[in-house]
C-alpha cells in the first residue's frame, strides 16, 4: 500500500510539474531590412505566467509596444523591433530564466532564408546572434527537445506504461512499441510538413481516451478475457500511435522548425522522442526485474502463486485509468465550453 501511495504521489506531482517545465519560445522574424517581428511565448497557468522577459541589446530599437494575450496555456507577446546590422553580432538574453527550471528556444529568421536556433537554459541565459547558423546546433537542439517532450509528456508516458503492463513477453513488447513508434512517426511527419491538419484540442481528448482504453484492457486481461488488444496489442498501439503523433506535432508546431532544416529538425526531434521513450521503458522493465529479485516478493509469489508483475497490473490500471479518465472529462468539457 505504501508503494502504491508513493507511486500515486509521484504521478500526480509529475503531472503538476509538466506544465511548469514547458519551454518558453522566442521567434524573431525579419520582415524588411533592419526590421523584425518578435513573438514571445511564456508558459502560463490560468492568469499566472512565468516571470521571463526578453532583453535585446542597446542597439535594438522597439518600433511598437508589445501586444499581449493568453493563448493555449501560454502568455504571448508580439511587437516589432529594428537593428542596424540585422541583429548580427547582437546579444539576446532572457531575464529571469536563471531562477526557473524551464528553458527557452530562440529562433531568428532572416529574409534570405538563414535561421539560427538556440536553446537557452537556466545556466545559459543569453546568446550572440551569428552571421551563419550551425546545423549541428539545430540538430542538438531538436534532439534534446524531443527527449524533453516525451519525458515531460505525462499522458504519452502513461500510455506507454499501460502498454508495457498489457503485453506478455519480450517479443510482444518489441512488436507493440515498434508499431507505436512507426505510427506516431508517420503522423508527426505528415503534420509538420503540412499534409495533415487536425485541431489540437480534440486530439488531446482522444489521447486521454486511448489511455483509458488500454487501462481497461489491462483489467480485462486480469479477468482472463482475450480481446483484440490483448491478443494483438501492436494493432491497437499502431492505431492510437497515429493520434499520439498528432499530439507530438502539436507541441512541435508551437516551437516551430527552421525552414532551411525541416528534415533535420523533424528527424532529430523524433529520434529524441524515441530515445526518451526507450529510456522510460527500460526503467520500467528494470524496476519490474529488480522487484522480482527482492526476497519478500519472491516469498509472496510462492505463497500466493501470483507474480509481482500481475499483482502490480491492477493498481497501475486503476491509477493510470483514473487519471486519464479525469483528463478525458476535463479536455472534453474544454471542447464544449
Amino acid at each position: 500500500m505504501r508503494i502504491l501511495l508513493l507511486f500515486a504521489t509521484l504521478l500526480f506531482s509529475a503531472f503538476s510539474l509538466a506544465h511548469e517545465l514547458r519551454p518558453a519560445s522566442l521567434s524573431v522574424v525579419q520582415t524588411a531590412p533592419e526590421k523584425f517581428d518578435v513573438t514571445w511565448r511564456v508558459p502560463a497557468r490560468g492568469d499566472m505566467r512565468l516571470s521571463l522577459y526578453v532583453q535585446f541589446d542597446q542597439r535594438t530599437q522597439e518600433n511598437s509596444l508589445p501586444v499581449a494575450q493568453m493563448a493555449g496555456g501560454y502568455y504571448v507577446e508580439r511587437w516589432e523591433i529594428s537593428h542596424p546590422d540585422n541583429l548580427v553580432g547582437s546579444t539576446i538574453a532572457i531575464d529571469g530564466l536563471a531562477s526557473t527550471m524551464t528553458d527557452a528556444l530562440v529562433r531568428v529568421s532572416w529574409l534570405d532564408g538563414r535561421e539560427q536556433v538556440t536553446r537557452l537554459l537556466p545556466d545559459k541565459t543569453q546568446l550572440v546572434v551569428e552571421d551563419e547558423a550551425g546545423m549541428i546546433e539545430v540538430a542538438g537542439t531538436y534532439f534534446v527537445l524531443g527527449i524533453e517532450h516525451i519525458l515531460l509528456g505525462i499522458d504519452h508516458l502513461l500510455f506507454v506504461l499501460a502498454l508495457v503492463v498489457l503485453v506478455s513477453g519480450g517479443r510482444q513488447l518489441i512488436a507493440t512499441i515498434t508499431a507505436f513508434t512507426v505510427a506516431h512517426s508517420i503522423t508527426l511527419a505528415l503534420a509538420v510538413l503540412g499534409m495533415v491538419s487536425v485541431p489540437q484540442a480534440p486530439v488531446e481528448a482522444v489521447i486521454a481516451l486511448s489511455i483509458v482504453f488500454i487501462a481497461t484492457e489491462i483489467l480485462h486481461k486480469l479477468e482472463g478475457r482475450k480481446t483484440l488488444a490483448i491478443r494483438k496489442p501492436w494493432v491497437v498501439a499502431f492505431g492510437f500511435g497515429l493520434l499520439h503523433g498528432l499530439g507530438f506535432a502539436g507541441a512541435l508546431s508551437e516551437i516551430g522548425v527552421p525552414e532551411h532544416a525541416i528534415p533535420l529538425s523533424l528527424g532529430l526531434f523524433n529520434v529524441g522522442v524515441e530515445a526518451g521513450q526507450l529510456t522510460f521503458i527500460a526503467a520500467v522493465c528494470g524496476l519490474m526485474f529488480l522487484l522480482r529479485r527482492v526476497k519478500p516478493v519472491q516469498l509472496w509469489e510462492t505463497r500466493t502463486g501470483t507474480t509481482a508483475t500481475a499483482a502490480s497490473a491492477l493498481p497501475v490500471a486503476y491509477l493510470v485509468g483514473g487519471l486519464s479518465a479525469w483528463w478525458l472529462v476535463d479536455r472534453t468539457i474544454a471542447l464544449i465550453v
